[in-house]
């Protein structure tokens, strides 16, 4: 597995190998012990997701759960192309509001590694992108959060055309910045 890190601790790229031949291809997508040898800190998965989104520059985010239903993510891509992002939550941290982003594709077959600590998000950079992901916590209503795709005190470069707002739900609408955020770890 190929294994990219960031300046922020915590995010990884990973790449695991595809073994290919006259079929197609074979891929182990994900192994507890090689993820863990990578630097995921997780040893429990509990749900698997999938998103599909219809139209491109859809932007899904900034998400994240606060404890004690704090998820790690692990994001690929079935179909399509995203811009995948992941953002500093931790107070303590001298990474705090800072973010990543990194191209997450079916054909590249990379995956982002989220940890608990960070919001995460993505913008499709095409139509009919599927994406799947693993979470490390179960959903909860009551522990859901978001924080505002826009916020300029984080400054994200979202790849949107010149002029071009992205297709948000109304949750991520009005989602509020970090400054209005309560402190969660």
């Amino acid at each position: 597995m190929d294994i990219r890190r960031f300046d922020i601790e915590g995010p990884l790229e990973l790449t695991p190998p595809r073994f290919a031949d006259a079929r197609g291809y074979f891929s182990e997508t994900f192994n507890l012990a090689k993820a863990r040898e990578a630097g995921v800190a997780e040893s429990e998965w509990v749900q698997d997701n999938q998103s599909l989104s219809a139209a491109a520059f859809t932007l899904r985010g900034l998400h994240f759960q606060v404890p004690p239903f704090a998820q790690a993510k692990i994001v690929r891509v079935l179909k399509g192309r995203i811009f995948d992002v992941a953002v500093d939550l931790r107070r303590t941290s001298p990474t705090f509001g800072k973010w990543i982003g990194v191209e997450l594709s079916a054909e590249k077959f990379n995956q982002l590694y989220v940890p608990q600590g960070f919001a995460h998000g993505f913008l499709t950079l095409e139509p009919d992108v599927l994406v799947a992901y693993k979470v490390s916590a179960l959903y909860s209503k009551a522990h859901d959060r978001s924080l505002n795709w826009g916020d300029k005190s984080i400054g994200i470069s979202w790849p949107l055309p010149a002029g071009a707002k992205p297709v948000l739900s109304e949750k991520d609408e009005g989602s509020p910045m970090l400054a209005d955020l309560e402190a969660a770890w």
